[in-house]
């Protein structure tokens, strides 16, 4: 599973500049609107929930729209991080017809890709996040810098999911029809818009069970908090993510015989 990332590592960072490139080519602004878009949200979201809704956390910050805003958003960027992999996938090998019928392209690097845009994306939302903050006034915690490490597992799903759905939709295609439904599910069904402490007990196995639920709170953690992530729950996770990550793989390295001839 990593050799094939190691052998062609230089080709999927070529691929994904390009689908980074391609999603702003035309546009007056182009990269730019990979800063002003996570921008433009930000202020939405503190926007609908702080004052429309008025939500509040049970935090020190619970009281500053801004605190507020910047809480909300990690779970908004981590799901949107997941999110967009998962419904991107369904089209990595129907839409690549080409790749397909040529031997000598590695198929299982096309999820890496769809994750390395997406990861882009993600460091700019980030980014952002930690920009508003200064410019508020508020500390960014030295935890900050173990964000990745954080992340890191949450990528294995996206691969795992990635190399799932890419491989399962060439022989199915309505499960490119249901993943935009599965990504939506698992933001109101994950911590992005309220505490998972505001949910009675009886609900908690079902927020528990979601892959981002996890992540969301570690990054809240070390963005927000300023606390050191669970290390033990961290370790646990990875290791689950990482056998999700190889039974994706297998399977798609199981189906990929038959890609030539169903597409």
């Amino acid at each position: 599973m990593f050799a094939s990332l190691l052998d062609n590592w230089q080709l999927i960072v070529q691929m994904t500049r390009r689908d980074v490139i391609s999603r702003y080519r035309g546009s007056l602004v182009g990269l730019a609107w990979s800063f002003f878009n996570p921008l433009l949200m930000l202020a939405i979201y503190t926007f609908v929930f702080s004052t429309i809704f008025k939500a509040r956390w049970g935090v020190d910050q619970e009281n500053s729209r801004a605190g507020f805003a910047a809480i909300l958003f990690v779970g908004v960027i981590i799901h949107g991080l997941l999110a967009e992999c998962i419904t991107k996938a369904p089209s990595l090998i129907v839409s690549n017809v080409s790749y397909v019928k040529r031997v000598i392209f590695p198929l299982e690097v096309l999820p890496w890709i769809a994750v390395g845009s997406a990861l882009f994306h993600s460091a700019i939302s980030f980014t952002v996040l930690l920009l508003a903050q200064l410019v508020l006034g508020h500390v960014i915690p030295w935890t900050a810098i173990l964000l990745p490490v954080v992340v890191l597992p949450l990528v294995l799903v996206a691969m795992g999911f990635g190399w799932l759905l890419a491989s399962s939709s060439v022989y199915v295609r309505d499960i490119g029809m249901l993943t935009g439904l599965f990504a939506t599910a698992l933001m109101f069904l994950s911590p992005v818009f309220y505490p998972l402490s505001s949910l009675p007990q009886k609900f908690h196995w079902l927020i528990l069970i979601n892959p981002l639920t996890f992540v969301i709170e570690q990054g809240r953690r070390v963005l927000i908090l300023g606390m050191a992530p669970d290390w033990m729950g961290l370790g646990l996770y990875a290791l689950l993510a990482l056998m999700f990550a190889w039974f994706g793989f297998w399977c798609f390295q199981r189906a990929r015989n038959g890609f030539a001839d169903v597409v």
